[in-house]
């Protein structure tokens, strides 16, 4: 059984949960289902760990970092093995997630002197004025099991490099990864208390969490309602939160636009890690006049997708992570067949062989989709994709914008003027212009409406996990 890693123990537990491999249905491991005892430790010990570790000096920080990097990139197939094994992605895309971990780390080590804040005089007749930034204090991460590595450290990094201390609550589903990262902190130096990893169910563990009077920050990626649940619990005690919820992110492809690049940022934006990720590739309008070389260009694409067990190197695309979400995926595609789409490629699971011992869907492509089928009106977080044809520009913005989210969006044009037109208008956090729907550290990233808010990436993350003081001093 794997163990929850809390105040320097390993902590085990008399409940535990079966974390196996969607492929094949086989057991992977166990892991505890935290009580409430070892929960409230956990936010203990990382309640008294935060008075050192704030005041700590970067540099220690930093040292820390640039070894967990070390440990973590020495250990790369193996981690990329155990993930591939618990979540169902290929392992192509683990070892990426993984090294998106390692950057992630880097990014803000290098960012971990530059936290400043200001000195004003005069602000009246022999009055200094001073704006202090400091760590917030503990705070919980509450991570999906989509990119259960990746988007733990979008949290962590910027959490612990400006002197926070961390919970991790992984998904059930996806939790040994995890717990072996953490693990490679601990042997980085990193001192006990400041990281910890829980785990459980999220409606018993993570609530409980949540609501600790002594935890003062939550950050949480995962579905728009629970990202709500979250935000009421966090209410009353007027906890800082980011939330990154759900997306329906539209690609929008003009008649002037590399039509092969633009199905290739399709292919790639929609079936990544089984198209199970909040930001990617959900809606496609495409003019009138390139839909149907466009179409036929990602039609050709998707016949390289060889579906299999992610463990398999031939494998493009791995099984989807729960049957559940299987099921979801097929009954918003039979809602849009219902309702007069027609399926170009794909439509139904996968059977026979291999494909019977797990959760396996293919890439499917469906047109003539009804703006009221649940392929538009919900989130689909699998690899299925509805592309509609438009008569314009303004057409295409505007049902592209007829969506209760905001995540991301995508144009692909070469003029530059339609570019800026579209950037400006798209109602979305994060917009690519001619480019796959890649997020950059550098880069703040977050959504509008239903799709949360609060920032991840770039220096503005850090900025969530610090609060802004101002002092007063008298000369006089």
């Amino acid at each position: 059984m794997a163990k929850m890693l809390v105040a320097g123990e390993e902590l085990g537990s008399r409940t535990t949960l079966e974390v196996r491999n969607p492929a094949t249905g086989e057991l992977v491991d166990t892991i505890p289902a935290a009580t409430k005892e070892e929960i409230h430790k956990a936010v203990e010990s990382a309640e008294k760990a935060f008075a050192k570790w704030s005041v700590s000096n970067p540099e220690e920080r930093i040292k820390i970092y640039k070894r967990a990097v070390e440990l973590i990139s020495g250990k790369r197939d193996e981690l990329s093995q155990l993930l591939t094994r618990e979540q169902g992605k290929t392992l192509k895309e683990s070892s990426l997630e993984i090294d998106k971990f390692c950057s992630d780390l880097e990014y803000y080590a290098g960012l971990a002197k530059n936290i400043r804040g200001a000195y004003f005089y005069p602000v009246a007749d022999g009055k200094h004025g001073w704006i202090i930034k400091q760590p917030v204090g503990v705070t919980v991460a509450v991570v999906p099991w989509n990119f259960p590595i990746s988007l733990m450290g979008n949290k962590l990094a910027p959490a612990l490099i400006t002197g926070n201390t961390v919970i991790v609550k992984p998904a059930s589903t996806t939790s040994l990864t995890a717990i072996k990262i953490v693990e490679l902190f601990w042997k980085a130096g990193m001192p006990e208390g400041v990281l910890n990893i829980v785990t459980g169910p999220g409606q018993s563990v993570g609530e409980e969490l949540i609501l600790h009077p002594k935890v003062r920050r939550v950050s949480f990626t995962g579905q728009t309602e629970t990202g709500k649940r979250i935000m009421s619990l966090a209410g009353p005690d007027l906890k800082r939160i980011t939330l990154e919820l759900g997306g329906s992110d539209p690609m929008i492809v003009c008649e002037d636009a590399d039509l092969d690049k633009a199905a290739s940022g399709a292919s790639v934006g929609r079936f990544f890690n089984c198209g199970q990720a909040c930001v990617a590739v959900k809606r496609v309008y495409v003019m009138d006049s390139a839909a149907e070389k466009f179409t036929e260009k990602l039609l050709e694409k998707l016949k390289k997708l060889k579906v299999g067990n992610g463990l398999n190197p031939d494998s493009r695309m791995g099984s989807m992570h729960t049957k559940a979400q299987l099921e979801k995926v097929e009954a918003q595609v039979a809602d849009a067949k219902k309702r007069g789409a027609k399926v170009l490629t794909g439509g139904e699971r996968l059977r026979g062989g291999e494909y019977d011992k797990g959760n396996f869907y293919p890439p499917t492509v469906v047109t003539h989709v009804s703006d009221e089928s649940a392929l538009v009106t919900e989130e689909c977080f699998g690899p299925a994709l509805p592309i509609f044809t438009v008569k314009s520009f303004d057409e295409a913005i505007e049902k592209a914008n007829h969506s209760p989210y905001g995540l991301g969006g995508s144009i692909w044009t070469k003029d530059l003027s339609k570019a800026m037109k579209g950037a400006s208008r798209l109602q979305a956090g994060y917009t690519w212009i001619n480019s796959m729907p890649v997020v950059f550290d550098e880069l703040p990233f977050g959504g509008l409406k239903q799709s949360g808010y609060g920032k991840e990436h770039g220096v503005e993350a850090m900025e969530y996990y610090l609060e802004t003081r101002s002092v007063l001093v008298s000369a006089e």
